[in-house]
């Protein structure tokens, strides 16, 4: 098994961004198992010798776009983190805020939840050690860096925590899962109002399990 290599010696960078773009959309398009070198070498408008110059195999091709593309969207889930949980004023409109803005990541990175629908399709012919790598930086692990926000919160007393990952892991469900789920990782798009009202309802109920409650006088 191979694993993802950097770009070879010889290898034009903007040959490598056109061939990456093109392998995101056509393994979107067709799956893991479906998608050839020679489509992906005819999207990119290169030769196939090309691609293997920057890329040992189909599936270190596949690696390298499914990871990029997790942490592109990781990057864009870590501003609104510091956006919108880096200093609390209401806890409950920040923690909406912030949810409803990582909803949209949906339709800002469309060929990359594709992808993510193609991993979801093929997860058990997908070769181990690339499903695991994606889980080390896509979606399964977004909780882990969801939880140092959440513990800074709970020690301004305002969240009650035993496991900062478990309750990150419960907002997640709560609420980004959901909408996952309900459009297909972005296949078939929800209305706003109904992300919105998905996301209220599921902070309000992550509230009621993690809000700290000041003790009333006796």
């Amino acid at each position: 098994m191979s694993e993802p290599t950097a770009p070879r010696l010889g290898g034009r960078p903007d040959k490598r961004q056109a061939i990456t773009r093109a392998a995101r959309l056509v393994f979107g398009r067709e799956g893991y198992t479906r998608a050839g070198v020679d489509a992906i070498a005819a999207e990119s408008g290169v030769a196939k010798r090309t691609i293997y110059n920057h890329f040992a195999d189909k599936e270190d091709l596949f690696c390298t776009v499914a990871i990029e593309g997790a942490d592109a969207v990781t990057e864009a889930v870590h501003v609104l983190l510091e956006r919108h949980l880096r200093k609390i004023v209401d806890l409950e409109e920040d923690l909406t805020a912030f949810c409803l803005e990582r909803a949209r990541a949906v339709t800002e990175f469309p060929e990359h939840f594709a992808l993510v629908r193609a991993i979801h399709a093929e997860v058990a012919r997908l070769p181990p050690h690339v499903l695991e790598k994606w889980r080390a930086h896509g979606p399964p692990s977004a909780h882990q860096r969801l939880a140092p926000y959440l513990r800074r919160i709970a020690d301004r007393g305002l969240l009650e925590l035993d496991d900062a990952e478990k309750a990150a892991a419960r907002l997640n469900s709560l609420t980004q899962n959901d909408v996952l789920l309900r459009s297909f990782h972005g296949a078939l798009p929800l209305p706003p109002a109904t992300v919105e009202e998905i996301i209220t309802d599921g902070v309000r109920a992550f509230l009621r399990l993690y809000a700290h409650e000041p003790r009333r006088p006796a």
